[in-house]
């Protein structure tokens, strides 16, 4: 017996559990019963054809049945062989797709970035088409980031809103955050031209996320009395970008992610007066893993166009 037929024989006895199959003779068995033939299954081991029917003996005699019989010359699955390989067979099936899909996305060269929908929808997006044309190789997956909970975050990088301090992450900031009043051009065109800060006070306004901020921006524009914090409430920017466009009021919103909504004048910004709560957009990566090639050439882009 060469060395190669001896590292095939079984080493369960030291290293498996109590119930486990002796996992090289089972291969062994299933390249036989998948290929009908012994010579067939060992070109596709590379190994003899004597390792092989020793590695089908090993698992006859751990079984205590035969798995195969003799008809003639040919080697055929015995009923309890059959029955064995129904079974098996399965577990080959999802050994071989999950090895295929893992060597695919290696091959893929994907690269997931997690972000919040309006930065997605208003300033990523409509990027995007930019980059996929310059590097067609790289396959860009973009899933939802829970800026709720951003530990739960398992992306290559990530574009989160806040003051920039995230354990375990490095981030760098990316657009500014500040925010300017605006209204649909329906509305304005309904309700007539508003030239002063005050005059807003007689409008609907629409609050994202909280309602305080409105206060801060009319104080800050020297409006003595600024409104009660009436009015809808909208849990994120997509839903309070949506409010605006149906014309239900005036809102505070990050210039950067409707500037697309601006330039076209669906939307319409009421005063360059800005106010800013601290909160910016950050381009952020793990500290514990190294970004891939790809990865890297999405982070150089998205600095690229921050900076346009």
């Amino acid at each position: 017996m060469n060395k190669t037929e001896q590292s095939l024989l079984p080493d369960y006895a030291d290293s498996r559990l109590a119930n486990d199959p002796p996992l090289r003779a089972v291969r062994a068995f299933e390249a036989i019963a998948r290929l009908g033939s012994v010579t067939l299954a060992a070109q596709e081991l590379a190994i003899s054809p004597s390792a092989v029917s020793h590695q089908l003996r090993v698992l006859e005699g751990y079984l205590q049945m035969p798995l195969t019989e003799r008809q003639g010359r040919r080697l055929i699955l015995s009923q309890q062989g059959r029955e064995y390989y129904r079974s098996i067979r399965a577990a080959f099936n999802v050994l071989r797709q999950a090895t295929e899909h893992l060597v695919d996305q290696a091959l893929t060269r994907q690269v997931t970035i997690s972000l919040i929908p309006l930065f997605g929808m208003g300033w990523f997006i409509p990027r995007l088409p930019a980059f996929m044309r310059a590097n067609p190789q790289t396959e860009i997956n973009v899933v939802y980031a829970n800026h709720r909970n951003y530990l739960s975050d398992a992306s290559d990088m990530s574009i989160r809103f806040g003051n920039g301090q995230w354990a375990g992450y490095q981030s760098e900031k990316l657009i500014s955050g500040r925010m300017v009043p605006v209204c649909s051009r329906d509305f304005l065109r309904l309700h007539g031209h508003i030239d002063t800060p005050d005059q807003l006070l007689q409008m609907p306004l629409l609050h994202d996320e909280e309602r305080t901020t409105w206060g801060q921006w009319f104080v800050q524009q020297g409006v003595k009395r600024p409104p009660r914090s009436a009015g809808p409430l909208f849990e994120d920017g997509l839903l309070t970008l949506a409010g605006v466009q149906a014309g239900l009021g005036c809102a505070l919103m990050r210039e950067p992610l409707i500037a697309r909504y601006l330039d076209s004048g669906e939307l319409v910004k009421m005063f360059d007066n800005a106010i800013d709560d601290g909160r910016d957009y950050y381009l952020c990566v793990r500290k514990d893993s190294d970004m891939t090639p790809d990865g890297v050439l999405l982070q150089n882009w998205l600095r690229s166009e921050a900076v346009k």
